[in-house]
């Protein structure tokens, strides 16, 4: 089975750069909006909710919904692979808790000598990530294979 390549980590911030335009008035309506786009049950769904979303925000926030428009394609792309994996893939779960460990481990350290010594506790956090991830299967994944 031939899958696109999708750029699920871009939903989380595309989203938020949607949501910190928006006046506080209008939050909660803009997300339900935006929301509509994303968790729809399939690409023709999200179209037409996109289109109901420029339908009624273009007026307000025109470069905002221009610019969501233009990602529009690869932000839809997740709907290319099967419903069960879609979560997984517009989400950025697994890249923010590389950060978080990134900063746990960093944090008791408050300063650091030089770059090489930055760059020598970056290197070992994620190598141990890729040890770890070396052998873990992810069933969502081998099953849609």
């Amino acid at each position: 089975m031939n899958l696109p390549v999708v750029s699920g980590a871009r939903t989380l911030p595309i989203r938020a750069c949607i949501l910190e335009k928006v006046k506080k008035a209008d939050f909660d309506a803009v997300k339900q909006d935006a929301q509509a786009i994303y968790l729809a049950q399939n690409r023709a769904q999200a179209e037409a909710a996109f289109r109901a979303f420029r339908a009624r925000w273009r007026g307000r926030y025109g470069p905002m919904v221009r610019q969501l428009e233009r990602d529009l394609p690869e932000l839809l792309s997740v709907f290319a692979f099967p419903a069960h994996l879609r979560k997984k893939l517009r989400t950025t779960n697994v890249i923010e808790r590389c950060f978080v460990e990134v900063r746990r481990r960093t944090r008791p350290m408050v300063c650091f000598v030089n770059v090489a010594s930055v760059d020598r506790i970056l290197y070992s956090i994620f190598q141990r990530f890729n040890l770890e991830w070396k052998t873990r299967t992810l069933n969502l994944f081998t099953q849609a294979a």
